[in-house]
């Protein structure tokens, strides 16, 4: 820290001085760091280069990959019997699809009334409504019953309290049941006369008469439309009301195989939603779903095909229990089945047919129903001609940046300007071995397809820009001269894609001229930081040094300041 007070003895602002004097001193920094600016835009402005040729060399990756100038369109004569696609070199030709039959998967189907009965007798009077297998559970709430309102609380009530609640509503004259043969409710007005019974209103809040299956018919007597107790998936296995009670072994280690894959599970810990996740997102290759109305699970193959599906209890007794192993039924899917151009009958397990099945290279089919449709295998004319006006366009976009940053302008007083790189010899050679490349005739090719002005691709003369002069050059050379086309731009020697990816890889390559370039001028950059920081450390000693110089200074003065004061004093005093 400086301590030294400018002037304070002296009357002199010496510290001003000295700052006057360091800056003075740093004037070859400043010339380095002008010159350190002119490095850092000079490689600013060869990174923009280098992203307009990575541009640039994406594009011709791509024309000299073959994929783009052998496009293939699919045209479909029916859309709604099947779409297609095709690769890049699939043949051309047209092929009649007639499509008799879709694939669709196998399925087994368990038995159904897997869950237990509701009540094991017709004595309702005891369990809640909540503590019963009623699935969904009950809500609280109202319901209507021959236009007298019934409030419901599944927490407190049995259904024996449901079925007095209706009695008193309507003096005796509805009468509820249960019947555990059936595992149904009825619903009936005593005596059998008077109008049919009616029961729910727009304003009931409970679900109690959608849960137990009751709905009108015009008659004095409702009965559930199918048996009531089912499983609630929600609960652990050994609580979700399974009629044979699932054993997982007496360990929590069950385990039984789908398609031989084992699936585990703990009957105690599991419920049957997270054991029907576990089987959906296994390696099974099947999909698990539970009918609440049917009360059964079904399984169901993620693939279609004639395929079968094979089940097997390992420890425990979940599949017997889930009325998936005796007593399912199992139906087998169908493979699809076509012929082409009236050929022999043929068969695929998908409805997604590739050249495996079809032995139509580079064709992929997705069939959507029956039927008949045509597939026209032909040129993508409109892609090819879009990739080499992109080609064009990203060209154009490189020399553009080039010129941008290489001219030099001239104003009406004769001010010239210069951009970053005017004069650059390395930044002028890309732009003309682009040009050289790109325009100049393709020596020792065949046919007539030798250089882009041939495809009416030309040069404006003044700058090193390509333009389409001749659309229907170009449109000729592809429908009639493809093959001549891919020739210009993918010879292994000599076609246009092919020279422009080598100089392109070249240049702005791991190893590349424009890398080592930029690699250079960081260099340089990081040469002059060193160098400034060397002379700052000079600026900052000698800046020290006078500092120094100037304190003792001031520290002569003071003490010279106070003895005068005093002789003044003195000498002032005896007069």
């Amino acid at each position: 820290m400086e301590l030294g007070l400018s002037g304070l003895a002296s009357g002199f602002d010496w510290r001003t001085l000295v700052n006057q004097l360091a800056d003075v001193e740093r004037t070859p920094q400043k010339r380095l760091r002008a010159e350190q600016s002119t490095l850092f835009n000079r490689n600013n402005a060869f990174g923009s280069i280098k992203t307009q040729l990575a541009v640039l060399k994406n594009r011709t990756d791509s024309l000299s990959s073959n994929n783009v100038l052998q496009a293939r369109k699919a045209t479909v004569s029916d859309s709604t019997i099947l779409s297609a696609t095709a690769s890049a070199g699939a043949a051309s030709g047209t092929y009649t699809f007639d499509v008799t039959q879709l694939a669709t998967a196998s399925k087994t189907v368990g038995t159904s009334g897997i869950g237990a009965n509701l009540y094991p007798t017709n004595n309702v009077t005891s369990g809640t409504l909540a503590s019963k297998g009623f699935n969904p559970p009950i809500s609280a709430g109202t319901i209507t019953v021959d236009g007298k309102q019934i409030t419901i609380d599944p927490t407190v009530d049995t259904l024996d309290d449901i079925f007095d609640r209706i009695d008193a509503a309507t003096t005796s004259n509805i009468q509820g049941t249960y019947s555990a043969s059936t595992d149904t409710i009825t619903l009936r007005r005593l005596g059998g006369g008077g109008a049919p019974l009616v029961v729910g209103s727009a304003t009931d809040t409970s679900n109690f008469l959608s849960v137990a299956r009751l709905s009108n018919n015009g008659t004095n007597e409702l009965v559930s439309a199918s048996s009531l107790g089912s499983i609630t998936p929600a609960n652990t296995l050994s609580s979700a009301n399974f009629q044979t009670a699932v054993s997982d072994g007496g360990a929590g280690a069950g385990a039984f195989k789908i398609n031989g894959v084992s699936i585990a599970f703990n009957a105690s810990s599991d419920s049957v939603q997270n054991l029907m996740d576990r089987i959906n997102a296994s390696a099974a290759g099947v999909n698990i779903s539970y009918d609440r109305v049917n009360d059964q699970f079904s399984l169901t193959n993620k693939v279609t095909g004639n395929l079968g599906v094979a089940l097997e209890d390992v420890t425990g007794n979940f599949l017997a229990a889930a009325g998936l192993a005796s007593g399912s039924t199992f139906t087998a899917g169908n493979d699809a089945l076509y012929t082409i151009n009236g050929g022999s009958v043929l068969n695929s397990h998908s409805n997604t047919l590739t050249e495996e099945t079809t032995g139509i290279e580079g064709l992929s089919i997705a069939l959507l129903k029956t039927g008949t449709s045509t597939i026209s295998l032909a040129s993508d004319s409109s892609a090819i001609k879009g990739a080499i006006k992109s080609f064009i366009e990203d060209y154009n976009r490189a020399q553009s940046t080039i010129d941008s940053l290489t001219s030099s302008s001239t104003d009406s007083v004769g001010k010239v300007t210069r951009s970053t790189l005017a004069g650059d010899s390395d930044a002028n050679e890309i732009a003309s071995k682009l040009r050289a490349i790109s325009f100049n005739q393709a020596t020792g090719l065949t046919g007539t397809l030798n250089s882009l002005a041939k495809i009416g691709i030309d040069t404006t003369g003044t700058t090193d820009q390509l333009t389409l002069e001749d659309e229907a050059a170009l449109d000729n050379a592809i429908a009639n001269h493809l093959s001549e086309l891919k020739t210009l731009f993918n010879d292994p020697d000599k076609g246009i894609a092919t020279k422009l990816k080598a100089y392109l890889e070249k240049t702005i390559g791991d190893d590349g001229t424009l890398i080592a370039r930029q690699d250079a001028l960081t260099k340089q950059s990081s040469e002059i930081d060193l160098q400034v920081t060397d002379l700052e450390k000079r600026v900052q000693a000698n800046r020290l040094r006078l500092i120094d110089g100037f304190v003792q200074m001031e520290t002569a003065q003071q003490s010279i300041n106070q003895q005068l004061k005093f002789l003044q004093q003195r000498f002032g005093g005896a007069q």
